[in-house]
């Protein structure tokens, strides 16, 4: 079963998330963690690379430099890229950037550093995180969801994005 929640809560989701929650629903079956324990991100990726692409989505083919997504963050002189980041997947022309994550999304706190990446990103608006429903035991999405939520409703810290996309497989 696929969870989803959009931040922050005062705004609707955008269409183009509801799309990415599509894409998420039509493979639900094959990447439910809740009966895949052992599934790697990257095999969750290649599941949704034909969804995502069909949607405008560039997506991470692999590991090695050629099949990496890079975007920007810092440009230098005629304008070369100074720094970049990698992302799982990205949809420039719609501003957003997905990250897909498995074990590591809250027990090594990727999702921060997922949410830091994208507010450097040159002309990224919305960020989608992927996390598992279940890892070990544990219910990865309603704990990143509790932080999200916290945070925007805190308000002492304010984002550069329009929105983070939580989603949970």
């Amino acid at each position: 079963m696929i969870d989803w929640v959009y931040f922050p809560k005062s705004s609707p989701p955008p269409m183009f998330g509801l799309h990415i929650v599509s894409v998420f629903e039509e493979i639900a079956e094959e990447i439910d963690s809740r009966r895949s324990a052992s599934q790697h991100s990257n095999a969750v990726m290649a599941r949704l690379r034909p969804g995502l692409e069909k949607i405008g989505f560039v997506v991470e083919k692999g590991k090695s430099h050629d099949d990496k997504i890079v975007v920007p963050v810092l440009f230098g002189r005629k304008g070369a890229i100074l720094k970049c980041f990698n992302a799982d997947a990205h949809a420039s022309d719609a501003g957003w950037v997905l990250e897909v994550e498995a074990g590591r999304a809250v027990d090594n706190n990727q999702f921060l550093k997922d949410i830091f990446q994208a507010c450097m990103m040159h002309d990224v608006l919305h960020l989608a995180i992927a996390v598992r429903n279940d890892y070990r035991g544990s219910d990865d999405f309603s704990k990143v969801e509790n932080f999200l939520e916290t945070l925007y409703v805190s308000g002492r810290l304010q984002l550069p994005l329009k929105g983070i996309l939580l989603i949970g497989y």
